[in-house]
């Protein structure tokens, strides 16, 4: 059996903890290359100590001297590098077999690209290298010969249920549709005239998943799905009027593929994402995860809820974003972004965050995706007129 070296993009956030978890159940089937983290510096540090990775990136040089100091009193040997260039760096070097893209935001955006550039495995996490970027990315792993791997959920749960040798042809393959499910988030029977008043810390408060801030809050307004149906259209080469989303309270049927004779494949499973990265790390094998196994005789009822676009303004609006295509989903996503950062921060509202983004929609024609650093231009330029807007109706919140 081949050890497979894995560099970790996003080691301390929630699916980079996961995959560690997985990988510490496999010894002989893998080995941690290079672990990347933000600004969790001490988590970073015990990760290093754990597995004892060739090397580490931090966001810059002062959290990178603050985890050599912590390394050099521990003895390990651990490399400590920092900044964006040596995120790409450490996703494409030689020793690198898969990456684990599982940085937030569309700052994982340059070294996912990187990694399937130089035609690695992508285990793909970050929801905005297909959001922004979808063609760019898909056409440069065709190119590169690289395995592009999903990792969400929802995405993974699609890719167990469609049929063997899936060649980019809904028509060929018998689907009609494929159909994500999403639990509707903290709020889905608040009353709606509550919304202006829900705080971040009743935001961030998942029912059912574990996750970082930001994902949360996007879970919250139901943008999450959004985001996870333009990915879809690009994993899958799905037209936006073959993907469905409904509400799932449970989260024990992860999504679903119609058929064209009327069947529905699903996928199900606990709610906890070691079950998709063992998936993609073992595959074509099966792999224990360490998730606890769905039991049937404790499951309540399976419920369903067409998602209603008045009570989540974010998916409406993604759904035009995918619709309009283009450089659309990148001014969705950066708007979203920046307007949920200022949620967390106390500086807008909750029911602000959607009106942000609807305003950088209406004010930035969408053009043709025709380069990367177009697409950039274009988050940066969206990110100004979002922090604008944002800052204009800061005593409303």
């Amino acid at each position: 059996m081949n050890t497979q070296n894995l560099t970790i993009l996003g080691s301390t956030g929630s699916i980079g903890a996961s995959t560690l978890d997985v990988v510490s159940r496999h010894p002989d089937r893998f080995r941690i290359f290079a672990l990347a983290g933000h600004s969790q510096t001490e988590k970073l540090a015990a990760q290093c100590l754990a597995h004892r990775p060739r090397y580490a990136v931090t966001a810059d040089a002062a959290r990178a001297e603050e985890l050599r100091g912590l390394l050099r009193l521990s003895g390990c040997q651990t490399e400590v590098l920092h900044g964006n260039q040596a995120l790409s760096d450490v996703a494409t070097a030689p020793e690198t077999d898969g990456v684990m893209a599982a940085i937030v935001g569309a700052a994982g955006l340059m070294p996912t690209l990187a990694a399937a550039a130089a035609g690695k495995t992508v285990y793909l996490a970050n929801k905005e290298t297909l959001v922004v970027a979808g063609s760019l990315f898909m056409e440069t792993a065709c190119t590169a010969g690289a395995r592009v791997l999903p990792v969400d959920s929802e995405h993974n749960a699609i890719f167990q249920v469609l049929p063997a040798g899936f060649s980019g042809s809904l028509k060929d393959a018998g689907i009609e549709s494929i159909i994500l499910t999403a639990s509707g988030g903290p709020f889905l029977d608040t009353p709606r005239e509550q919304f202006a008043a829900i705080t971040p810390a009743q935001a961030v408060k998942h029912p059912n998943w574990n996750m970082g801030r930001k994902i949360s809050v996007d879970s919250a307004t139901m943008m999450n799905k959004g985001l996870e149906l333009i990915e879809a259209h690009w994993l899958f080469n799905c037209p936006p009027d073959k993907l469905e989303a409904v509400i799932h309270p449970q989260s024990v049927i992860h999504s679903m593929v119609r058929y064209a004779d009327g069947s529905v494949l699903a996928q199900l499973g606990s709610p906890d994402m070691r079950t998709p990265i063992a998936y993609c790390l073992g595959l074509p094998e099966r792999i224990e995860s360490g998730a606890a196994r769905l039991d049937f005789a404790t499951l309540s009822d399976l419920t369903f809820r067409v998602p209603d676009f008045e009570r989540f303004p974010c998916l409406r609006l993604a759904y035009r974003a995918m619709h309009e295509g283009g450089s659309a989903p990148c001014i969705l996503n950066a708007a979203n972004e920046t307007a949920v950062a200022a949620f967390l921060d106390g500086r807008i509202r909750f029911t602000d965050i959607a009106a942000a983004v609807e305003y950088c929609l209406d004010k930035i024609p969408a053009r043709a995706a025709e380069s990367v650093a177009m697409l950039l231009e274009t988050d940066r330029e969206v990110r100004t007129l979002a922090e604008r807007w944002t800052n204009k109706h800061r005593q409303a919140a």
